[in-house]
């Protein structure tokens, strides 16, 4: 795949009058404007998802009425919510400015998918978790209170199994990113929503047993705001990018196998 296409979520095309061939907006050529542009649209985004998120995670987490030690589905769906709904706004205002990644473990997936440039990519990781640190920073200034949105075991869950569901959670979230961005069809149109669901999914999923990270910049701009980082906190570094490279491995074989040819009608 030419490492110019699928740089973010954005599959919108302007057309080469010239030559009348697709070519994608936010084809790259090495420029440090270009590059400046890119960085910004990273970090506004990521601040937008992560600020909107994390208030939002703070307003339900000061529900006391549960034991703190039980599952709260309604206090999870609010949570899941901000999360799902957070970065589909993100990437719609960010799309078209820098592909819309909002998460170091997306460009990661998208760098293997040679779909990024790995150095822009180490660029853009950097500034998402710049974003993420700034993010808690403002939630926590603006919420009274000790920080309620930082990521903790729960339900019992071991360390270990807290990294396995970090990992398949983040590679739900990745899969989908390369099938509705990466990939040409008519999902592209849809790839916020469809990213937004499968966030919001994967929130339903891990709540309760991780807190739900599946993205490093949240995790550790709660760490930073909560100027708390347990002795686990590395399974929300490490389990994304398990999941990264297991959905970059399902997208390879699928391609590998080619299998647009199964149903080359359904487009």
């Amino acid at each position: 795949m030419d490492a110019e296409q699928g740089l973010g979520y954005s599959a919108a095309a302007v057309e080469d009058n010239s030559s009348k061939n697709k070519k994608f907006s936010f084809s790259l050529q090495g420029s440090l404007k270009n590059l400046f542009i890119v960085l910004s649209g990273e970090f506004i985004g990521t601040f937008i998802f992560l600020w909107s998120a994390y208030m939002i995670a703070s307003a339900a987490n000061n529900d006391t009425f549960y034991d703190s030690k039980s599952s709260n589905p309604a206090k999870i769906i609010m949570i899941a919510f901000g999360f799902g709904f957070g970065v589909m706004i993100g990437i719609m205002l960010t799309a078209r400015v820098s592909g819309g990644n909002l998460n170091p473990a997306v460009t990661l997936t998208l760098v293997f998918a040679r779909a990024v440039d790995p150095i822009k990519g180490f660029c853009m990781m950097c500034t998402q978790l710049i974003a993420g640190m700034a993010a808690g920073g403002a939630a926590s200034a603006m919420t009274p209170g000790p920080v309620l949105f930082a990521n903790t075991l729960g339900g019992g869950c071991s360390k270990g199994r807290g990294l396995m569901i970090e990992a398949f959670g983040t590679c739900l979230l990745c899969v989908t990113v390369l099938m509705t961005v990466v990939e040409k069809s008519s999902l592209n149109d849809f790839a916020p929503v469809c990213i937004g669901l499968s966030l919001f999914v994967g929130h339903l999923i891990c709540i309760y047993y991780t807190g739900a990270g599946l993205n490093p910049a949240r995790s550790l701009g709660a760490a930073v705001a909560a100027r708390s980082f347990p002795v686990y906190h590395w399974i929300y570094w490490i389990g994304p990018l398990i999941g990264s490279i297991i959905a970059s491995g399902i997208w390879y074989f699928w391609t590998y196998l080619n299998y647009e040819s199964v149903n080359e009608e359904s487009d």
